[in-house]
């Protein structure tokens, strides 16, 4: 609780959050946060808000929401204090392609990630998670 108690009024966390996620994704796809910009500018992510707040349990199967919730609570131990953040960002990466296709705005992608709320593939989302933590660590090393 004390770790969730910042993702809420004067905890921080949340800007914190967002800020993290506008600058992973600048760097990381600079198209998609083009599009982002361009597209009534919700390069402020609050469309992630839910997920942060509630560590994705409304995204996912309730069987699938431990699964991730443990491995966001040993991920500082071994990858990333910040695993959430790149969660957050493997769900966008996986719908990469419908977004950029569909030319979405701010309420299309909101309108998008509530109709997909318990139909995305964990294994996968966890498993691109791990490679963009590796991705950015590799470009922290290699500055």
């Amino acid at each position: 609780m004390k770790r969730m108690s910042q993702n809420f009024p004067n905890g921080g966390a949340m800007d914190t959050h967002f800020a993290n996620m506008r600058s992973l994704i600048q760097i990381l796809d600079s198209e998609l946060f083009e599009l982002m910009q361009q597209n009534g500018d919700y390069t402020h992510f609050y469309f992630c808000y839910r997920w942060f707040l509630l560590d994705f349990k409304r995204e996912l199967l309730y069987e699938d929401v431990f699964a991730v919730w443990e491995v966001i609570w040993v991920a500082p131990r071994i990858s990333s204090q910040h695993f959430v953040l790149f969660l957050a960002l493997a769900l966008v990466t996986v719908y990469r392609e419908i977004i950029m296709d569909n030319n979405m705005d701010f309420t299309d992608i909101i309108k998008f990630f509530n109709e997909m709320a318990e139909r995305h593939d964990v294994q996968n989302i966890l498993k691109i998670a791990r490679e963009l933590v590796h991705k950015v660590q590799s470009l922290m090393d290699n500055k």
